[in-house]
């Protein structure tokens, strides 16, 4: 990046969030709202089809899952909201327009706050309002220029979508709150926010400005980005080019751009519509939205501990760190296993043990499952992780044993208890065998002996190493070290 993108302009980021709702059928119709992985142009009515005559009826559902997230965040549910016709002519729009709503959104306001490198960072929101997906047009390369086909399963999905203020200074920040609002949307299990499928889609609004300047520079859409690591380095790019356009002395033009990932370039798409150009007016086919304060309410008592809550009390209760407590608390299923695993280790004191097993082994044994694996994916469960600490914690077995203990739980499902019982597994702490060890490690080991006692302490880690290889990792650690300290000091 330049030293004029540094220091001369300021960036100044916006982002649009679209997010299809995890209800059962979709926003307008009967007909089934899953459409991934389904024959195109089955999920299919005359509503979602666009078909003239056709009188949609509002998803109930829907509306409450776009109340819960603005609760969330902290929005104003306004007592009254509407839907609009937005209308635009593309070819996987049949009707030709758009349910959405415009002036009267379902949320208003509200706020999330991201943290990037230490410093933190509050992102205020403009709103938050429902409306239907579109259809998908899939594009086919026959050689001789091509055509699309028309999927109308996704037509019609609930799609609640957000729009920030323009308060996010760079790719990083841009990045770190579309993560920890994902987050949050799969806390609320309102949606599966699953980028690959298309459920978690985001468009940036981006623009440059003279630093220490109020007004706003032009304004351009960057679209096509499909990961959060996509939207920084589509960002960073278009800074650079914009800085190259100011710093020749030319202007910005509005419009869309998408970013190419394979270059991690923007290309120009069109110019950009605004407002007016979507010819809103209220839709005439559904009545306005009341939304009682009783009705907030009831929804405000189902709201569960959000991540940021949840983490703050991890931190207090369970002593871990700032560090644990994040990762521990990256899925709501992974912070409800280890507050499982602590209550089946019997005492709060195995917490910062059961955190250390989630965090190391478990976490290995789950990505071999997959990148997004959690822990009732396997045949471990919190209260295998919650016996393997207690038994570490008092001493019954060592910390390499737990390891394999842990292996063998993961392959069979057997408790942790049950698996050092049957394959004699507990820790040796008879000093006459500790002793014997030693000796043996000590006399097939003299340049490690002469390292010891020429000062190198690091050495007797060595030897302990060889005692617990000779017991088979069932010494105890201590009392080996003790033992080695005993005779190689003494002369012996």
């Amino acid at each position: 990046m330049t030293t004029a993108t540094r220091t001369d302009y300021e960036v100044v980021v916006g982002v649009e969030v679209h997010v299809q709702l995890k209800t059962r059928s979709k926003m307008f119709c009967a007909c089934p709202r899953d459409y991934f992985d389904t024959e195109p142009n089955t999920h299919v009515c005359p509503v979602c089809l666009g078909m003239p005559g056709m009188l949609p009826v509002i998803n109930e559902q829907a509306v409450a899952f776009t109340i819960l997230a603005g609760l969330a965040l902290g929005c104003e549910i306004p007592d009254y909201s509407k839907f609009d016709r937005k209308n635009y002519p593309y070819p996987d729009l049949m009707k030709g327009y758009q349910i959405s709503q415009y002036d009267q959104p379902l949320c208003v306001g509200g706020a999330l706050e991201i943290e990037v490198a230490g410093d933190h960072r509050t992102v205020n929101l403009e709103r938050i309002h429902l409306e239907e997906d579109t259809a998908r047009l899939l594009h086919r390369d026959d050689g001789a220029g091509g055509y699309s086909l028309l999927d109308v399963n996704r037509s019609g999905v609930p799609l609640m979508e957000l729009v920030t203020k323009p308060d996010l200074r760079s790719g990083a920040e841009t990045a770190a709150f579309l993560r920890k609002l994902r987050q949050i949307l799969r806390y609320l299990d309102i949606s599966d926010a699953d980028m690959e499928k298309g459920s978690f889609r985001f468009d940036v609004n981006l623009s440059l400005r003279p630093r220490g300047e109020e007004r706003l520079g032009t304004k351009v859409e960057l679209k096509n980005m499909n990961s959060f690591r996509a939207a920084q380095r589509g960002i960073e790019f278009e800074v650079e080019r914009q800085t190259a356009i100011l710093e020749a002395g030319g202007t910005i033009t509005q419009e869309t751009r998408g970013f190419v990932d394979a270059t991690g370039e923007t290309a120009s798409q069109r110019s950009k519509e605004e407002a007016h150009d979507y010819r809103y007016f209220p839709e005439p086919d559904l009545p306005p939205l009341q939304v009682s304060r009783e009705t907030v309410e009831e929804l405000r008592a189902r709201l569960p501990e959000l991540p940021d809550a949840k983490r703050e009390r991890f931190e207090r209760d369970y002593g871990l760190t700032h560090d644990e407590a994040i990762a521990l608390t990256e899925t709501r299923e992974r912070a409800d296993t280890f507050e499982a695993a602590v209550d089946a280790s019997g005492d709060r004191k195995y917490a910062r043990a059961a955190a250390h097993w989630f965090m190391g082994d478990v976490t290995r044994h789950l990505s071999d499952l997959g990148p997004e694996a959690e822990l009732s994916d396997s045949k471990v469960t919190p209260a295998h992780v919650g016996d393997l600490a207690r038994l570490v914690e008092d001493g019954t077995i060592t910390g390499s044993t737990a390891k394999d203990v842990l292996d063998a739980a993961f392959e069979t499902g057997e408790m942790p208890a049950a698996i050092v019982e049957a394959r004699g597994l507990r820790q040796v702490k008879d000093e006459g065998a500790i002793d014997e060890a030693a000796r043996k490690a000590i006399e097939a080991n003299p340049k490690a002996v002469a390292d010891y006692r020429s000062g190198k302490e690091a050495a007797i880690k060595f030897l302990v190493g060889q005692v617990m290889r000779e017991m088979r990792g069932r010494a105890d650690p201590a009392g080996a070290t003790e033992a080695l300290r005993r005779h190689l000091d003494g002369g012996a």
